[in-house]
């Protein structure tokens, strides 16, 4: 059997907590490990239990989905955020992938796509549509919150940083990056960081967001996925 994925569930209503838990539950491979009723739970929760998914409701009491993301992910940049949201354009939702979450699911998601949602942001995808990262880019744009560096700095990247950033961008895993790079998982994790550093740039969405913006990567029909 393969590795269990731990799973964290915030969420103010506990009727869809339990909802998510019964589904979840009878999964294969997922493990829920704990449960917060408001955002400062589901802080306490995360850095406590490091679970590798936490679900994230994005209107919380006390603090809410956006300022939840940004504490746990300021302590634990590695931690992958899903954003539980009623409504697929929803500003807060801009916020909280700005902060580093892996993505959004809508609350009606049927129970196959929650599944494989929770599982490719596991394995270390993004589930940022085309759709959704160009109107994130855009906001980027709007509200100039994406630094921008210098010139070398783009420069200072080595053709298979290059070749890295621009398949990260297109939503794959570290395990996906490292098979159509030919390397190991490990080394792939390495030049991670070392794009991070030189770009100045703190998580996976970000970097996404710079290959896009630089024209490292496009958005082409059918190129994320």
């Amino acid at each position: 059997m393969g590795r269990m994925t731990r799973l964290l569930l915030c969420d103010d209503h506990a009727m869809f907590r339990q909802g998510l838990r019964s589904i979840l539950e009878t999964e294969e491979g997922f493990r829920v490990i704990g449960e917060a009723s408001n955002g400062r739970e589901a802080v306490r929760h995360a850095l406590e239990t490091r679970p590798d998914v936490v679900l994230m409701d994005i209107q919380m009491p006390e603090l809410d989905g956006v300022a939840a993301t940004k504490a746990i992910l300021t302590e634990r940049p590695d931690m992958k955020v899903i954003i539980l949201t009623m409504y697929r354009q929803d500003r807060y939702v801009f916020e909280a992938i700005k902060a580093g979450a892996r993505g959004y699911l809508l609350k009606d998601a049927d129970a196959n796509d929650l599944i494989d949602a929770i599982a490719r942001v596991a394995a270390g995808e993004t589930l940022l549509s085309a759709e959704m990262a160009a109107s994130i880019l855009d906001e980027f744009r709007r509200y100039g919150e994406l630094p921008r560096h210098p010139e070398h700095a783009l420069s200072e990247l080595t053709e298979r940083e290059e070749d890295i950033l621009r398949l990260l961008a297109q939503g794959r895993s570290n395990l996906e990056i490292a098979d159509a790079l030919g390397v190991s998982e490990k080394t792939v994790r390495n030049r991670l960081s070392e794009i991070f550093s030189k770009l100045r740039l703190n998580n996976r969405t970000q970097a996404a967001l710079y290959a896009l913006r630089e024209g490292i990567a496009t958005l082409e029909p059918g190129e994320n996925r």
